[in-house]
């Protein structure tokens, strides 16, 4: 009973007049302080397991209140429901049902009983159970359906399986074997997607728990012809709902756009300057503006005017002028709204500057002969750079002639000239490139001999060498 009631929440309201926030399809009694609101009118409003809803008749005069828990007239047996409004405001809540003419409300029989409270609560705690049990047989008899909620009787003699089909099944023998399996009455309930969100609850993309499992009743169908009204891009993924349909509350505002759209001018009608032709690209609606391009496809020199604009335009081209530029210059330009609580801007304590590097400020900091102390000592690393590049160089090109040798770089060859010539073995050097087995004409060396030019100090023929050749 004391999910029906509400604390301090209302602030200013009437407390009585208000559910807890948690409570499906919860609707303000604006009518709860009014005296003798109780008995102005016989009919109660009961709700079962959300969102069914049920009205009754108040036969007996019984004192009921907001969170009442009843037993009324149910087919057959009785029903265990929670009174949720009483009073002036239940009939006109009667008429948003749409009651068929002529049919005659049931009855409250009495307040519950701690015996009716303990086998409702029995009964309530099968429904999971049951649903999965069911959806298990509906699969093994290959029908084409699911079965999404099962709500018992408050007298545990009755269960309501509600179910999802896009075609016409044929549920006959489920419904025998139900019977037989759980032994109540069955009774099938077809319902659709919206109605199966709004049994499951969620919450929407503005952050609000759903409107169909809140306080939405009739479902009335939506087209996309609404998104068109609205300029919404055709976005199947952002305009379908939980339930994989289009979004209902994308009816709450079209008839304020459709309004809107009377308001500006057709987008066939293009407007003529001297110096261009513009064509309609875009609109903002509920403001009036609309905003023009020189390319029918691309944004290309946009132009935004308001619909006042456009009107003047398209009126001075019936006529035969045309105007200088499409905006008007002596146009008064709308004053622009400022915020009186941006000197609390979170953001005031920022520095507008962007941030600087470390070394940044050092250098700007040093005096001036501390600058030309660093340009030397940057000359100076300067030339030490250059020179290691030219070691760098020499090393290289000697790995090279090593290679043509067939020597290792770090091996010089024993008893042979030094690194600087590093003459081949009877062979010329590189430099002077001489034909195979000769000596140049410059040279002239004896076979065998060093050459005059080289004249190794170190290294001294050997008597076999003075020998002359026979």
């Amino acid at each position: 009973m004391s999910d029906f009631k509400c604390g301090n929440c209302c602030s200013t309201m009437s407390a009585s007049g208000c559910s807890k926030r948690a409570d499906k399809l919860n609707t303000y009694d604006w009518f709860a302080d009014l005296p003798d609101n109780a008995a102005a009118c016989d009919i109660v409003e009961v709700q079962f397991k959300p969102p069914r809803k049920g009205y009754f008749l108040n036969t007996n005069k019984l004192q009921l209140a907001k969170g009442d828990i009843v037993a009324v007239e149910a087919n057959p047996g009785h029903d265990i429901g929670t009174v949720t409004m009483t009073g002036r405001l239940v009939p006109l809540q009667l008429k948003k049902t749409n009651p068929k003419p002529g049919t005659e409300l049931k009855k409250i029989y009495r307040k519950a009983r701690q015996v009716d409270i303990d086998k409702f609560n029995e009964a309530k705690s099968r429904e999971h159970e049951t649903m999965i049990e069911s959806r298990q047989i509906a699969l093994r008899l290959g029908l084409n359906m699911k079965i999404g909620d099962v709500e018992y009787q408050g007298d545990g003699n009755k269960a309501i399986f509600y179910y999802i089909a896009d075609e016409r099944v044929d549920f006959r023998q489920l419904i025998k074997v139900l019977a037989d399996r759980f032994r109540v009455r069955i009774e099938m309930k077809q319902i659709g997607a919206r109605q199966e969100a709004g049994r499951i609850g969620g919450i929407g993309p503005c952050g609000r728990e759903l409107c169909c499992s809140t306080w939405m009743t009739n479902f009335v169908s939506v087209s996309t012809s609404a998104a068109r009204f609205q300029d919404i891009s055709l976005n199947p993924q952002k305009l379908a709902g939980q339930c994989a349909k289009l979004k209902c509350c994308m009816n709450y505002e079209v008839d304020q756009y459709m309004e809107a759209l009377k308001r500006l001018p057709s987008r066939e009608i293009s407007l003529l300057t001297q110096d261009n032709e513009y064509f309609f690209f875009k609109a903002d609606i509920l403001s009036h503006k609309i905003t023009y391009s020189t390319d029918k496809k691309l944004l290309v020199g946009e132009k935004t005017i308001t619909a006042r604009r456009a009107f003047e335009i398209i009126q001075m081209n019936r006529n035969g002028i045309k105007p200088e530029a499409l905006v008007d210059n002596e146009q008064e330009t709308e004053p622009v709204a400022t915020d009186l609580l941006s000197q609390d801007n979170i953001n005031r304590f920022d520095s507008k500057n962007p941030k600087r590097k470390k070394g940044q400020n050092k250098k700007q900091n040093r005096p001036a002969g501390d600058n030309q102390g660093a340009a030397a000592t940057g000359d100076k690393k300067g030339n030490a750079k250059n020179d290691n590049k030219r070691q760098d160089g020499k090393r290289q090109d000697r790995k090279q002639n090593n290679k043509q040798d067939g020597r290792p770089a770090n091996k010089p060859a024993v008893g042979k000239p030094t690194a600087e010539s590093k003459p081949s073995e009877g062979k010329p050097t590189a430099e002077s490139k001489p034909s195979e087995g000769k000596p140049t004409a410059e040279s002239k060396p004896s076979e065998g001999k060093p050459t005059a030019e080289s004249k190794p100090s170190e290294v001294k023929p050997t008597a076999e060498s003075k020998q002359p050749q026979q």
